[in-house]
């Protein structure tokens, strides 16, 4: 004889789950970033503070499928705002070259993490794009 099973209420709806799941990933990510190097940190604030200006209804920070070329272009142009405000800073003469060579792909790298950050923020609701 075929007997029916009764589901229980909190299996009927999963999604309060994906909430928590959500943002117990959220809260891990932000624990391994103030583990950041001291430089690390201060570029990130940095950036956190450009996609400010970004960060409203349409952005292409909420695209379903960001632009690569455009998340480049945004990474490159954080890396020379930073480059002219250490040198402001330190006010060398000459810095060396390969001072600078790995800073590209760390802005990217971190753009990206706030990027993410933001869009699967749950003030805002499960996902902006």
């Amino acid at each position: 004889m075929y007997e029916r099973k009764v589901l229980p209420f909190y299996m009927t709806y999963p999604l309060p789950m994906y909430y928590q799941e959500e943002d117990a990933i959220m809260r891990d990510l932000e624990y391994l970033q103030q583990m950041y190097p001291m430089q690390a940190k201060k570029y990130q604030k940095m950036i956190s503070g450009i996609l400010d200006k970004l960060d409203y209804e349409g952005s292409m920070i909420y695209d379903e499928y960001p632009d690569k070329w455009q998340i480049y272009r945004l990474s490159r142009d954080i890396s020379d705002r930073i480059k002219r405000e250490e040198e402001k800073e330190q006010k060398e003469v000459e810095s060396p070259p390969e001072k600078w060579e790995w800073l590209g792909d760390l802005v990217q790298i971190l753009l990206c993490y706030e990027i993410y950050k933001r869009r699967h923020d749950m003030k805002r609701g499960i996902l902006r794009f």
